[in-house]
């Protein structure tokens, strides 16, 4: 039996935010972020409600303006009324200084500050106000998540390097240049912040850029140079399968070489869209390197002219619908159901051999084979299905196995 490579995690510093650990060897957190007003409450409520159901473990919202700092306030109390101990950060941007020392209970509602260098202020101002939205993160015991955005770097610094540059006898192409100023302002912040007294366990990096070989080349560079726990993102991902896609490589490539502590799928929603399609991204990502388990996965062929029937089309979803329905109340009772592997294959080529890999496996007929369904677990075959009630006869019996194969939680 060949082994799986064990994928070593790059050793970082533990960050609390709330109840989640991040950092340090924990397991790598999925966050998400709001795309409502958040001053309109009742809307950005109904959202962080739908994006935790959906398992994001952190989400932030924009802090913008007044009535969104009121807003926060109120939000917080409503999530905690309705018993959702999420951690809620606060994304800031120009005048986040002073959003932070006029409402001191939005500094102390929120559970991390999201901070970015490059936008904190210009020219004079900017060294002070970055130093005083860290001094409320110290007086508030709040971590802060340094993140360097390449569509506002910090001008000063490209600048130097770019001069520096100029001056070299084996200049660096301009991409270079860019992301080594992402790399070196995220550094750089975060030993400034260290510097004002805050500590290194409160300390998030990242560095978003919207292309993946940047993407890679920067987060590589930064677990090289620093211990500070890493939140992956590829920026402005785009739409549909264009943004999955691109986010899936960059933050998996990282990951397998155990880079990244907590990670984001920004994902462009279609119009009136389900903003938890980010969630979902991020733990199918986390789930198929084997990194996180959240649901049993259901392993299904693609199909081809041996099954023109859409029957194992249908059960399949129809068997994955009900897992995700199911494993709320699966998860409280029984210890480690969310490993479980189950297939559903269309015809007798690969069907048979699929299912028994798999803890739980049917082998649907194909076109013209006889129309019998093998059921198959752990690797014997158990039960032969037939007729037109297949699928209720398959959940019962992974209802059944469940309950036999996984020991129960006091």
């Amino acid at each position: 039996m060949v082994a799986l490579p064990q994928i070593k995690r790059h050793k970082t510093n533990a960050v609390m935010v709330r109840n989640v650990r991040v950092g340090g060897g924990a397991p790598i957190v999925v966050q998400s972020m709001t795309n409502t007003d958040t001053a309109d409450v009742e809307k950005t409520f109904e959202q962080v409600k739908q994006l935790f159901l959906a398992g994001s473990e952190i989400v932030r919202v924009t802090v913008n303006n007044d009535k969104a700092a009121m807003g926060v306030i109120e939000l917080r109390e409503l999530l905690d009324k309705e018993g959702m101990d999420i951690p809620l950060v606060g994304c800031f941007h120009y005048n986040g200084h002073a959003l932070l020392n006029d409402y001191p209970d939005l500094a102390q509602s929120l559970d991390k500050y999201r901070i970015n260098p490059g936008n904190v202020g210009f020219g004079k101002k900017r060294d002070s106000q970055y130093e005083q939205m860290i001094e409320k993160a110290i007086e508030y015991n709040k971590a802060v998540r340094i993140g360097v955005n390449w569509g506002s770097i910090d001008q000063d610094l490209s600048t130097k390097l770019m001069d520096d540059n100029a001056k070299s006898q084996n200049p660096r192409s301009s991409d270079e240049i860019m992301r080594e100023t992402l790399v070196q302002s995220a550094l750089l912040s975060a030993k400034k912040a260290e510097e004002i007294g805050l500590s290194a366990n409160k300390i998030i990096l990242s560095a978003k850029v919207s292309r993946v070989q940047d993407l890679i080349a920067v987060y590589k560079a930064l677990s090289k140079r620093c211990n500070y726990a890493l939140h992956l993102g590829l920026t402005e991902a785009g739409m549909g399968s264009k943004g999955i896609v691109a986010t899936s490589l960059a933050e998996g490539i990282l990951l397998q070489q155990g880079i990244g502590d907590t990670i984001r799928a920004s994902l462009t929603p279609e119009i009136g869209g389900d903003r938890t399609q980010e969630v979902k991204v991020c733990r199918e990502i986390l789930q198929s390197l084997g990194l996180r388990s959240f649901t049993p996965e259901v392993s299904a062929c693609p199909g081809c002219g041996r099954t023109t029937s859409t029957v194992f089309q249908e059960l399949a979803q129809d068997i994955q619908q009900y897992l995700d329905i199911k494993m709320p109340y699966w998860n409280k009772k029984y210890k480690g159901v969310e490993y479980m592997k189950v297939a559903v294959m269309g015809c007798i080529v690969n069907g048979p051999g699929e299912s028994k890999q798999a803890d739980i496996g049917i082998s649907l007929p194909g076109t013209g084979e006889s129309p019998v369904a093998p059921v198959f677990t752990d690797g014997k075959k158990t039960h032969t299905l037939r007729g037109s009630n297949i699928a209720d006869e398959f959940k019962k019996i992974v209802e059944e196995y469940i309950e036999q194969k996984f020991s129960k939680i006091d």
